[in-house]
């Protein structure tokens, strides 16, 4: 006993390759064996493998038994050796298992895929962030970096990556390169705004050195800071103080305008704010308006233009970006029309 103990703490030792390729030449080679050794009782290399397994793995069902003396012989050697080697092998997957659960919650991993949304700094606007996106696409996959000590959110398609965001190396493990956009929160826990965009706009320039051509939504706190952003070449900004204030104080003038915003700003609650693709028979702006209004639909923009009702007889671009306001069901009425034109 003293000697198998031995023997089994070293194969917890070895190597995980060495111990996988171990335990299945084992199998393999006691699979063959038993059935060269009693065909007549094992007369398929199937009935070998399944008596080989519900040994090793103590279920031991006895609807297949070895009776001579070789094959007995082979049945101690797997009793010994291969109850003891597959349940090492067994304690390193569930061992490996959890060791990969632990990481993933404390954010040491390294996401190799592509095209997903990349969070910086985590918040309650992060989370109602991460909830919209959701909401619009429940498949997507998300990657959040922050240095929290577990994951404020861990689900199959949402992962966490502890570190600092303007951290070359952190980007790097969050594989910025190949993600769809980025998305940079302030950091709520800095007392002076100042402090706060300036911490951004670092993540924001060590993001653009490596990945110049990424789509990077930046929220800063003040307006007057976003000249300093300049050379960063940052997509879009998003002015926390200021919006606040705005949406608070035309509330305040006019009753029941922050519920059109809310509405508009959430993709669950009735209308929304949907990007509509070209089609090939609009000229003019009127020529869509017009088709769009008589599905249920309104244009309201082009990009980040809104003067849309005043321009019905100016032609359409070709990089147009088309956005209506409608409900969601209306809105795939009016995809799977388009496809069809």
């Amino acid at each position: 006993m003293l000697i198998l103990r031995r023997f089994f703490l070293k194969m917890v030792k070895v190597n995980n390759y060495v111990l996988f390729v171990t335990s299945a030449l084992l199998i393999l080679l006691s699979t063959i064996l038993i059935v060269i050794v009693e065909n007549d009782t094992f007369p398929t290399l199937f009935d070998g493998f399944w008596w080989v397994m519900t040994t090793v793995t103590t279920v031991g069902y006895g609807d297949y038994y070895p009776v001579s003396v070789a094959g007995r012989s082979i049945a101690i050697i797997l009793y010994v050796l291969g109850i003891g080697l597959i349940g090492v092998v067994i304690g390193k997957i569930i061992d490996g298992l959890a060791m990969f659960r632990k990481k993933r919650l404390e954010g040491d991993i390294v996401y190799k895929d592509s095209g997903h949304f990349l969070i910086i700094g985590w918040s309650q606007k992060a989370y109602y962030a991460v909830k919209e996106m959701i909401e619009t696409n429940k498949g997507c996959e998300i990657v959040i970096i922050d240095q929290l000590k577990e994951a404020p959110i861990l689900t199959e398609n949402i992962h966490y990556i502890k570190g600092d965001g303007s951290d070359l190396q952190t980007l790097e493990k969050a594989n910025v390169t190949q993600a769809r956009a980025v998305l940079i929160f302030a950091d709520d826990r800095m007392d002076n705004d100042q402090m706060a965009d300036g911490k951004t706009l670092l993540i924001a320039s060590s993001i653009e050195s490596i990945a110049p051509g990424i789509h990077t939504i930046v929220e800063v706190m003040e307006e007057k800071h976003i000249k300093n952003f300049k050379h960063a070449k940052i997509d879009e900004f998003i002015v926390s103080n200021e919006t606040i204030s705005s949406l608070a104080v035309r509330s305040a003038f006019r009753k029941g305008v922050s519920g059109i915003y809310s509405q508009l700003l959430k993709r669950s609650v009735g209308e929304d704010l949907f990007y509509i693709p070209l089609r090939s028979h609009w000229i003019q702006y009127r020529d869509a308006f017009q088709e769009l209004l008589n599905e249920g639909a309104t244009l309201i923009a082009d990009r980040n233009d809104l003067a849309i009702n005043r321009k019905l007889d100016e032609k359409i671009p070709v990089d147009a970006e088309l956005y209506v306001v409608c409900n969601h069901s209306t809105y795939e009425e009016i995809l799977n029309k388009g496809e069809h034109q």
